[in-house]
């Protein structure tokens, strides 16, 4: 595993936020997880009580998520002994999926799971209702989230399919904490973000066909190469 695929998922976790189905829902949940009416979040001294209200929220999240790479990891590993097999199959599905994300192929897009959080707020548990977030959000984020799965099915381990699972909730999750620590600014820019989804979703699509291609090909490598160039530019010691 490589800080590439973890950057990669990352990044893939903050577009899936933006996501049209998934941005108009952060006021409701910060709302729920805080007991803060939506009405006045963003107000003086309501920020602390929700990014703290928040974490048991972040945290059932990245539990789902994680254990998803846990599951792609050792699936991956258990279908396909031949490592180079596997990472032609991972490239050509990832080229599938980028073309689904920039709408050019078709993939269902609907919320499911009402259910779930329905019964996580009656019970009144946020780590539930982080879960039930993430089992909700699954349809409407697939092409991104399958994709990140795609690259911990071809990882070498369980343990590399939780981290890269673990990068891409962390993504999701950092930008709904700070939507809650500063609500007003963060929505105003999450609005402006929103309105130019189309253009991020085709940048992200692109994304996805050229590290599938890579994959394919196998060239992954020559990604690694240029992030070790950038991060000796920015006089950083190279992670790989």
């Amino acid at each position: 595993m490589s800080l590439t695929s973890i950057l990669v998922a990352f990044l893939a976790g903050l577009v899936s936020f933006l996501a049209p189905c998934v941005l108009p829902l952060v006021p409701g949940y910060l709302a729920a997880v805080s007991a803060v009416d939506a009405e006045r979040l963003g107000q003086p001294g309501t920020a602390k009580r929700v990014v703290v209200s928040s974490i048991p929220f972040v945290l059932g999240l990245m539990t789902v998520f994680v254990l998803l790479g846990v599951g792609a990891g050792l699936v991956g590993g258990r279908l396909f002994a031949n490592q180079f097999l596997l990472e032609k199959v991972s490239g050509f599905v990832l080229v599938v999926l980028g073309l689904a994300f920039m709408g050019l192929l078709p993939w269902p897009e609907r919320l499911l799971g009402a259910g779930l959080v329905q019964g996580a707020r009656s019970r009144g548990s946020r780590f539930l209702l982080g879960g039930a977030f993430a089992v909700c959000a699954a349809p409407c984020i697939g092409p991104v989230l399958a994709s990140i799965l795609v690259l911990a099915g071809s990882s070498e381990s369980a343990f590399e399919g939780a981290v890269l699972l673990g990068s891409y909730s962390l993504g999701l999750a950092v930008p709904f904490v700070l939507a809650g620590a500063v609500f007003s600014r963060a929505m105003g820019a999450f609005r402006w973000l929103r309105d130019h989804y189309r253009a991020i979703q085709v940048a992200g699509g692109v994304v996805l066909v050229a590290l599938g291609l890579l994959l394919f090909f196998e060239r992954f490598y020559v990604l690694r190469i240029y992030l070790n160039r950038f991060l000796e530019w920015l006089g950083l010691e190279p992670a790989f």
